[in-house]
């Protein structure tokens, strides 16, 4: 099994998600950095939607952060590294820092006879209620930024329309 890196950051300058190509086709990141060290890794939209809306359910039951805090930059540093490709991930509250901890760690990749030839990677970041809050509006934001929903089918429109199954595969769009 290859040996990815991991990282234990307790105070990160800047977590944030993004995506990289056109609608249809963007591959999306999650990024923290400390200082001049940037944690790049890809996840799956579906991930950055599910982790938004968890941390959102975990800010409700905590007093709101000061608007001051609130971080505005939060577009990815380039150029974008993976450093490997995310599979679980979980959520803890650090009480005692006033932090939740974001922990992700790589998805197993197996070669044709089962064996692991990726894996074993993570990284745990420690955030802000105030990064917490700016992550889950901009990662609601871009989640739903990319292609128009067909409002028959409600599956996603590529620029050239789509077939839709509503219309009995006639391109409506």
């Amino acid at each position: 099994m290859s040996d990815s890196p991991s990282w234990d950051l307790p105070d990160v300058d800047r977590f944030t998600a993004g995506t990289v190509g056109p609608a249809g086709q963007r591959v999306f990141y999650l990024q923290a950095v400390v200082g001049t060290e940037v944690v790049t890794l890809r996840l799956e939209k579906q991930q950055v939607a599910a982790m938004a809306q968890y941390l959102a359910e975990l800010l409700s039951d905590l007093p709101p952060p000061d608007e001051t805090d609130l971080p505005r930059d939060l577009d990815l540093v380039e150029p974008v590294q993976e450093a490997w490709i995310v599979g679980q991930i979980a959520v803890v509250f650090d009480e005692g820092r006033d932090r939740m901890v974001v922990r992700v760690e790589e998805i197993e990749v197996l070669d044709e006879d089962d064996e692991p030839v990726s894996g074993g990677g993570s990284a745990s970041f420690a955030l802000t209620r105030a990064q917490v809050q700016a992550f889950v509006v901009h990662a609601a934001r871009l989640v739903t930024s990319g292609r128009p929903t067909c409002p028959l089918c409600g599956r996603p429109i590529d620029p050239d329309g789509h077939t839709c199954l509503k219309t009995n595969g006639h391109k409506p769009h």
